[in-house]
Formats: structure tokens, C-alpha cells, sequence
């Protein structure tokens, strides 16, 4: 089933488009620029094996109508309501993975939330409750993502208020060979999402030596 990734030229929707056609499950990016959505899904088929499924690309509704029952929301946060508000006519019977974080214009190692209080919040508000929106992808970088030889290093959470959507979810995502984890209803993303900045600052600080860091939950011994 063809899932759809909204803001799929971007480094975030790129990495997710990599590791979902690695693992078998065709994509089709979207962009306000179909033709720019097409040789971005041309570069990337080209970076897989002949055993990948298809990657390809479209204008951002054409993606949406083209999809199964998943589209998931890679864009910049300045975008994201107006990204929403030209798809919810087309999101009817589909599921919406909201992976935005708000980070603050110029200091990505801070979050400005918006008035629900997270961006997977705001977006189930746009939508209404007949669209289930579902929180994923928070905490993973783009690095990691679009590096295809090494596996995720971390658990991703997610959250929302469908168990059925978020169940979907996170099948999808597991398909990616990483471990996701039912986080709670949509008002737990104003808790994972503010983790991002945290883990922006450790991958720049010169005084902590990792680099794209995630998170992993580990079981008490």
C-alpha cells in the first residue's frame, strides 16, 4: 500500500522515503512542485537495490489522493497549517503521521509551541476528530534516517488519540527495523516533541561527544 510523504524533499521526508522503499513499501513524495517531487524520487530510487520498492513523486494533493491509507507530514513548521488546510478535503478515510516538530524560528535548539500545545495537537484540531492524526518520527535526525548502512539507533514513540491509527502507525514504522512504542494520547507530543531541541543541542555541543542521538526506553533490570 503507497504511503504518502507531504514535504518528502526535504531531508526528514527523504530519510523516511529511503528506509520505507528498503523495506519493501512504495512511496510517493509530494511537494508544491510535482516536477521537483519527481527528480528528487529519481535520485533516491537510484540510491537502492533493484529489491526496493518504487519511490515516486507528485504534487502535494495528487500525493495525498494517490495514497493508501497513510500520508505522513514532513514539512517545515512554518508551513504545517497551511500544508494542512489545502489536504483535508483529501484526507478523508486516510490516517495523518504528523513528524513536525516546532522548533523556534532561528534557535533550533528550542521549541514554540503552538496554542494546543503540540504541532500533532494543533494538527488533530485543523483536522477534526474524523481524521486521526498520529505523532511519530520526533526524535530520530535525518542523518540517521538517509544513512541506509547502519541501522536507527533509537525507540520512536508515538502518540495520539486513535489506538487503531497509531496501531497502524507504528507497524509501518516497525517495517523500518526499529522499535515503536505506544506513547499515549496526542497530548503526549507536547513531551516528545520538546525533546527534539535537547537532542539538537547534545549533537552540537563540543562537550558531549555523541552525534544524532536518539532516544531509547530500556526496561528496568
Amino acid at each position: 500500500m503507497t504511503v504518502a510523504i507531504i514535504g518528502g524533499t526535504g531531508p526528514q521526508g527523504r530519510g523516511v522515503a529511503l528506509r520505507l522503499a528498503a523495506a519493501g513499501e512504495p512511496v510517493i513524495i509530494g511537494s508544491r512542485d510535482g516536477a521537483r517531487a519527481a527528480d528528487i524520487a529519481a535520485e533516491l530510487q537510484a540510491k537502492l537495490g533493484p529489491e526496493a520498492a518504487i519511490i515516486s513523486g507528485a504534487e502535494n494533493i495528487d500525493a495525498v489522493c494517490r495514497a493508501g491509507e497513510l500520508v505522513i507530514l514532513a514539512v517545515p513548521y512554518a508551513g504545517h497549517d497551511r500544508t494542512l488546510a489545502a489536504l483535508k478535503p483529501h484526507l478523508a478515510d486516510k490516517v495523518l503521521v504528523d513528524i513536525v516538530v516546532p522548533l523556534r524560528d532561528g534557535n533550533p535548539k528550542a521549541v514554540d509551541m503552538p496554542a494546543e500545545g503540540s504541532a500533532t495537537e494543533a494538527a488533530q484540531a485543523l483536522l477534526g476528530d474524523d481524521i486521526p492524526v498520529v505523532g511519530a518520527l520526533h526524535n530520530v535526525s535525518a542523518h540517521t534516517l538517509n544513512a541506509l548502512d547502519t541501522p536507527i539507533n533509537c525507540d520512536i514513540l508515538i502518540c495520539g488519540n486513535s489506538l487503531e491509527a497509531k496501531n497502524k502507525t507504528i507497524a509501518l514504522i516497525e517495517k523500518m527495523g526499529v522499535r515503536a512504542i505506544n506513547a499515549g494520547l496526542a497530548e503526549s507530543a507536547r513531551a516528545i516533541e520538546a525533546i527534539t531541541p535537547i537532542l539538537i543541542r547534545l549533537n552540537i555541543s563540543k562537550s558531549f561527544a555523541g552525534k544524532h542521538n536518539g532516544i531509547k526506553i530500556w526496561p528496568a533490570e
